[in-house]
C-alpha cells in the first residue's frame, strides 16, 4: 500500500491511522463536495454530536472544545481522488497493529465501486475542531470504536462519490444516469459499452450538486465487505519501509538516554556527571526536574552515559508507598457508601428474603502496557517553531503538549505522526512527549528521546488496582434475586476527561458492572474512587472491562457453585432477555465440547461478556501441574454485528486472548518505598510463542450494525481461565495474577 508515512528527513507530516465511534452517533449525515486546487474530488462528512444518554464514554478534548450544536461536528474525515483515480482516505485516528488501514479503505471501496489496494491513508493533522470523533469527544484512537465510528460515514462518502462521478459522465454522454453503472474505478455505459475512468471525471463531479440521502449498498451486494481480505500495510511491515517512531532519522539528530527518578513524584536534587562526560560520544548532560538526559552521539553512547551518572534524588512522600499501603487504602474505603451507579428493585429487602447469601472480595494488580516498541519521542525546538515525531493515540494532546513547554502556539507545533508499536492505552498519554520538548529545548538540533526497557516498564501510567466487594443473595433454587457490587479503585476519566464522571462515578470503572447481560431483578452497583498514593493510572487494553468482566463472571461462577448447577446451564437461565448473549454462548460451549469429561489436572472455564457494542462467550481448557498454569485451549464465539473483515476480527480476539493470558496468570506491578519493583520482561513476565494455546474463533453471523473487536478479547479471556483453574484444582482465586496465587494458595 502506498501509505502517506513519508521520509521523515524531508520534515513532511507522517501518516497513521484507525478509527473508532458507536453506531448512535451516526444519526445524520452531511456531504459537500469541494475542488481541489491540483484538481480533483474531495468529499468531506460531518458526523452529528453524541446524544446526551451516551455519556458513557463521552470525552473532552485537550484543548477543551465542546462539541458544536445543531447535531453536527465539523468535517471528521474526508475521501480524495485525483485526476489519476488515485482514492485517498484521511482519517483523525492512528494504526496500531488493528488493522484499520486496511478495513476502512473496505468501507469506502465497497461503495465507491474501486479496487482495495487503489485506497490509501493519510492521517489527519492535530485539530479538534474538524476531526473530533462523536464517540470519545476528541482527536483520539481508544475504545474499540474503529468501525463503529467509520461503518455507515465512510461507506456513505464512497456512495455518494460514486452517484457524483456516474452523474457527471452521464451528463457528459448526455444519457440517463440510472442506464449507467461504476464498476473497478470507472462509469460504464452498458447500452453503448462506453467506459471513463474516475481520474477523468472529478473535476466535472466537482462541480455538481451534491445528492442527498443516497441509498447504501444492501448487504447481499457487498463485494468487499465481509470477505478476508489481506492486510494492506504488511508488505511495507515485512520489508521495513514502515516507519514508526523509533525509525525516524533527522539530520544533525542527536540521541538521549532518560534517567528518571525512581520513586513517583521525587525529583532531581543533584547529579555528578563526571565519569558520563569521559564516555566517547557524550555530547551533553540535560537535566530536568524529574530526570537527567544524556546526549549522544548514538543510543549505545547515551545509554552508558547514563548509566555512569550518580544521581542524588528528592524521593518525597513517595518513598512511604508500599503495597499494603494501598491495598489497605482500599480496603477502609471499600466500608463506606459509593456514587451510585445502577439500582434497581429493593435489593435490601431482596437480600432479607434470600434463602442463601454468598459475599466475596476481588482484587486485581497495576498492570503495565509493556508494549514492544518502547515510548519514545523525537522533537526539534527552534526560537519560532518545535517539531515532534512520535506514535502518538492523541496528537492533538501530543501538540498541545509542545506548546505548554515551549510558550509557542499551538499553529507553531507540528505532530508528525506514526504507526504504533503497540499502544494498549500507553499511547493515549503523552509524558514522553512532555518529557522530550523539555530535553530539546536545551538543544539546538533534533534529539530522539527513548527509554529504555526498563524506564519503560518503572515509569509506566499503569492500569489501576482494583478492590472489588460483590455480593448475591439467592433463592431456594440458587437463582439470584440481589447483587450488590462495589467498585473501589482509581478514576482515570477523572484526569484524562473530566467531564465525563457524573455524579461521582467513573463510567469506565463501572463499565459491564452496571450493564449485565443477565436477568437480576435486585440491583446495586457502586462506585468508589480511591486513588493509589503518587502511583499514575491510565487505560490499559480492554479498559473497564477487564476489571469488570473478571469479577462478574467468576462470581457467577461461584454462584453456580452454590447452587449446584453445571457453571453453563447456570448462564443460561440467566439470559432470556439477552438472546444475544445466550447465542453466543452456545455456540462456544459447543465448538469447546463442553461436558465432556476432563483428565485429572485439568479443568474447563466459560464467560460471557457484553461490552464495546459485541457480545462474547469464551472456554478455556487449561492444565495446572504443581501450581504451574498452562492454557490449552481457548474457544470464542463473538457477535460483533456486521464483519468487514473476518481475518482482522480474528486476529484481533486471538491477540487480545494471549494478552489476557499473559495477564491472568504473570503480569503484576507491585511498589516497594515508592518504587516499581518490575523492569523488564525477566520480571514482568510476556507469554512465550510455545505457551500459547490453540485458539478458535467462531464470528456469528449478525445483521445488526458493528461493534468493537479491538480489546473485548482480552477481557473476556481472564474470567474463563480463573474458572477453569477452578474446575481444575478446586480452588476459587480471587486475585489476580492466578499464578501467582495458585502457587501460594
Amino acid at each position: 500500500m502506498s501509505q502517506g508515512l513519508l521520509d521523515a528527513q524531508n520534515g513532511k507530516p507522517l501518516d497513521d491511522d484507525a478509527t473508532r465511534v458507536n453506531r448512535r452517533a451516526f444519526l445524520k449525515f452531511s456531504a459537500s463536495v469541494a475542488a481541489m486546487a491540483g484538481g480533483g474530488l474531495m468529499l468531506g462528512f460531518s458526523m452529528p454530536a453524541q446524544s446526551q444518554g451516551d455519556a458513557r464514554k463521552s470525552v473532552i478534548g485537550g484543548d477543551g472544545v465542546e462539541t458544536p450544536q445543531n447535531g453536527v461536528f465539523a468535517p471528521n474525515a474526508f475521501v480524495q481522488i485525483d485526476t489519476a483515480g488515485k482514492v485517498t482516505l484521511i482519517v483523525p485516528k492512528v494504526e496500531m497493529g488493528q488493522g484499520v488501514y486496511t478495513s476502512i479503505p473496505m468501507l469506502i471501496a465497497e461503495e465507491l465501486e474501486v479496487p482495495l489496494d487503489s485506497v490509501t491513508i493519510d492521517h489527519a493533522p492535530p485539530n479538534e475542531q474538524l476531526f473530533t470523533d462523536p464517540l470519545l469527544g476528541g482527536q483520539l484512537t481508544g475504545g474499540s470504536t474503529s468501525i463503529r465510528y467509520a461503518w455507515e460515514p465512510m461507506r456513505r462518502a464512497g456512495a455518494t462519490a460514486r452517484v457524483l462521478l456516474i452523474n457527471a459522465a452521464a451528463q457528459q454522454w448526455q444519457v440517463d444516469p440510472a442506464s449507467c453503472h461504476a464498476e473497478n474505478g470507472q462509469v460504464i455505459h452498458a447500452d453503448t459499452k462506453r467506459s471513463i475512468a474516475y481520474g477523468q471525471l472529478v473535476d466535472a463531479a466537482a462541480k455538481l450538486a451534491v445528492p442527498q440521502n443516497v441509498p447504501l449498498k444492501s448487504p447481499k451486494d457487498f463485494k468487499l465487505i465481509g470477505t478476508q481480505a489481506k492486510r494492506l500495510d504488511s508488505p511495507e511491515k515485512v520489508d521495513g519501509s514502515a516507519m514508526f517512531g523509533l525509525d525516524v532519522r533527522l539530520p544533525d539528530m542527536v540521541y538521549a538516554a532518560i534517567v528518571n527518578c525512581p520513586v513517583f513524584g521525587g525529583t532531581l536534587a543533584g547529579v555528578d556527571d563526571t565519569a558520563a562526560k569521559k564516555i566517547p560520544g557524550v555530547r551533553q548532560i540535560v537535566k530536568i526536574d524529574n530526570g537527567v538526559a544524556v546526549i549522544g552521539d548514538h543510543t549505545w553512547a547515551a545509554k552508558r552515559g547514563a548509566a555512569a551518572l550518580k544521581i542524588t534524588w528528592n524521593e518525597g512522600e513517595g518513598a512511604t508507598v508500599s503495597m499494603k499501603t494501598l491495598v489497605d487504602d482500599m480496603e477502609k474505603a471499600s466500608q463506606g457508601n459509593g456514587a451510585v451507579a445502577r439500582k434497581d428493585g429493593d435489593v435490601n429487602n431482596a437480600f432479607a428474603q434470600a434463602k442463601t447469601r454468598v459475599d466475596a472480595v476481588y482484587q486485581q494488580p497495576f498492570l503495565a502496557h509493556a508494549t514492544m516498541e518502547p515510548v519514545n519521542c523525537t522533537v526539534h525546538v527552534k526560537p519560532d517553531s518545535c517539531e515532534i515525531w512520535v506514535g502518538t493515540q492523541v496528537p492533538t494532546r501530543a501538540r498541545d503538549a509542545g506548546a505548554k513547554v515551549t510558550g509557542l502556539s499551538p499553529d507553531k507545533i507540528v505532530v508528525h505522526n506514526f504507526l504504533l508499536g503497540g499502544g494498549f492505552g500507553r499511547r493515549l498519554e503523552f509524558d514522553m512527549v512532555t518529557q522530550a520538548v523539555k530535553v530539546a529545548k536545551q538543544l539546538n538540533v533534533p534529539v530522539k528521546v527513548v527509554w529504555t526497557r526498563e524506564e519503560d516498564i518503572q515509569h509506566d501510567m499503569y492500569r489501576p488496582y482494583y478492590y472489588d466487594k460483590i455480593s448475591a443473595g439467592l433463592d431456594a433454587n440458587g437463582k439470584p434475586v440481589a447483587w450488590q457490587h462495589r467498585i473501589v479503585g482509581s478514576s482515570i476519566l477523572a484526569r484524562f476527561a473530566p467531564p465525563a464522571v457524573k455524579n461521582g462515578v467513573d463510567p469506565d470503572a463501572v463499565e459491564v458492572a452496571a450493564d449485565l447481560p443477565y436477568d437480576l431483578p435486585n440491583q446495586l452497583i457502586d462506585y468508589v474512587r480511591q486513588e493509589p498514593r503518587a502511583i499514575p493510572t491510565a487505560f490499559w487494553r480492554g479498559v473497564g472491562p477487564t476489571r469488570g468482566a473478571f469479577v462478574v463472571e467468576s462470581f457467577i461462577d461461584e454462584l453456580a457453585t452454590q447452587a449446584k448447577i453445571d457453571p453453563v446451564k447456570y448462564r443460561q437461565d440467566l439470559l432470556g432477555k439477552s438472546p444475544r448473549a445466550l447465542n453466543v454462548l452456545n455456540v462456544a460451549t459447543q465448538a469447546a465440547g463442553w461436558g465432556t469429561a476432563m483428565p485429572k489436572g485439568q479443568g474447563r472455564g466459560v464467560s460471557v461478556m457484553h461490552a464495546f457494542g459485541s457480545f462474547f462467550s469464551m472456554v478455556a481448557d487449561v492444565s495446572v501441574d504443581q501450581g504451574e498454569v498452562r492454557v490449552n485451549r481457548v474457544v470464542c464465539a463473538v457477535d460483533c454485528g456486521m464483519v468487514v473483515n473476518p481475518n482482522t476480527v480474528e486476529a484481533q480476539i486471538q491477540g487480545g486472548i494471549i494478552f489476557a493470558i499473559t495477564a491472568a496468570l504473570y503480569s503484576e506491578i507491585t511498589i516497594d518505598r515508592g518504587r516499581v519493583q518490575q523492569n523488564n520482561f525477566t520480571d514482568y513476565r510476556i507469554l512465550r510463542i510455545h505457551e500459547t494455546p490453540t485458539i478458535d474463533v467462531h464470528i456469528v453471523k449478525s445483521s445488526e450494525a458493528p461493534g468493537g473487536i479491538g480489546e473485548p478479547g482480552t477481557a473476556a479471556a481472564q474470567p474463563a481461565i480463573a474458572n477453569a483453574i477452578y474446575a481444575a484444582t478446586g480452588k476459587r482465586l480471587r486475585h489476580l495474577p492466578v499464578g501467582s496465587q495458585l502457587m501460594n494458595a
